[in-house]
């Protein structure tokens, strides 16, 4: 379920695919049976087209990883964290118009 320019990231690899990023990284956390997850790939992927270069996009799914969610208390689907030097800067909870993602990778530049 991601796009050319959205890696798909699990426990193993989080730290260095996430924690250690010299750029801002988006990580959607979703499933395979999330309605709404499914309803937000495509603005996912058309930003990360557009944003190529400057923001990392990844996807870590839920189900066949737990460990992470856990850590950052995910408690519904989707939810897209971005993450800037390790931390986390912004947070958004449920399928959300482009613009929103948008604007809070904004903030991460």
């Amino acid at each position: 379920m991601a796009g050319d320019n959205v890696t798909n990231v699990g426990d193993g690899d989080f730290k260095q695919q996430v924690l250690d990023s010299e750029q801002p990284v988006l990580v959607d956390f979703w499933a395979t049976w999330c309605a709404p997850c499914r309803a937000i790939a495509p603005s996912i992927d058309a930003l990360a087209e557009q944003y190529k270069g400057q923001v990392k996009f990844t996807k870590l799914n839920i189900d066949d990883n737990q460990g992470t969610p856990q850590n950052y208390g995910i408690r519904s689907i989707p939810t897209l964290l971005v993450f800037k030097g390790g931390q986390v800067v912004e947070q958004i909870v449920g399928a959300v118009p482009k613009a929103r993602i948008e604007d809070a990778l904004k903030k991460a530049l």
